[in-house]
């Protein structure tokens, strides 16, 4: 069986990026600064996810971390 990842929380996080500036996306939904990497995947088989923003503005972050678009909402928390 494999791992998988702790559903943080049924909806996505709506965050304002900055162009050009990476952001890591925590995969294992244990991060305690969801929706990014605090390192709490240390020791399991997730890791971050690097997302560099294309452009400055607001983007919305999966949060349920089963998105097909991963690190961005596809809306498949609807189906969870």
């Amino acid at each position: 069986m494999t791992e998988t990842p702790h559903i943080a929380r049924k909806a996505p996080f709506p965050v304002e990026v900055n162009e050009g500036k990476s952001y890591f996306w925590c995969a294992c939904g244990r991060s305690q600064k969801q929706p990014f990497c605090d390192g709490s995947h240390k020791g399991s088989p997730f890791s971050p996810v690097k997302y560099t923003a294309p452009a400055s503005g607001r983007v919305f972050f999966c949060g349920c971390k089963n998105s097909g678009k991963q690190p961005l909402c596809d809306g498949t928390h609807n189906t969870l």
